[in-house]
Order: C-alpha cells, then structure tokens, then sequence
C-alpha cells in the first residue's frame, strides 16, 4: 500500500532549496529546481550520510555539503566519478500543494 503526503506549498519551498519531512525511521528532503520541479530523497548522503537537504541545488542535481558527491535528484544515483544511490521518492505538485509517495511502513510524525 502507498500514501501521498501533503508537504507544503509550492511557494513555501524556496527555489534552489529544500525541505525536510522527518518520519519514523528517517528524514526525507523535498527539493524545488529553478524551473519548478519537485524531487524527493531520502536525507543522507551514500558516501557519509551528510545531510542532503543543506546541499547546494544546482540544475537537476544537489551537491553535499560534506564532501561534494553529486547526486542526481530525478533518480537519487551519484553523478561519477563516485558512486552509489540514495532512495528516491515520486513527488508531485497539484493545485499548488507539493506531495511524495511513501510507502506504508514510512508514516508521517
């Protein structure tokens, strides 16, 4: 079973920045690009775990701020030459309210 939950709206998200929603069993950072688009991944980095959501957001991609990793916000993959992923959300924006997809056992505080 999945779920959408509401983060916030479009507007509350700065341009180039993030926001956190924090569950359960982890933190999530929703992402907004200069041109509107919404991402989602989980808040660690695969090198470190640095926090993602404090990265720099550049084009479809945040850099973390801990040791630079590139990783690429449509599929949570590293951007070479470093590798490895982080868990990618599907995210979606309606009526100006930003949302992710999370699966059941991820549930919201």
């Amino acid at each position: 079973m999945t779920n959408w939950i509401e983060i916030a709206r479009l507007e509350e998200i700065p341009r180039l920045g993030s926001r956190v929603l924090k569950t359960d069993t982890m933190d999530i950072a929703v992402f907004r690009t200069n041109d509107d688009e919404i991402f989602a991944l989980k808040d660690s980095c695969p090198h470190k775990g640095g926090p993602l959501s404090q990265g720099i957001v550049h084009d479809h991609a945040v850099t973390c701020p801990l040791h630079n990793w590139k990783i690429d916000l449509r599929t949570g993959e590293v951007l070479g030459p470093d590798e490895g992923c982080v868990h990618h959300y599907a995210a979606k924006v309606e009526d100006g309210v930003v949302s992710i997809r999370l699966r059941e056992e991820a549930t919201a505080l």
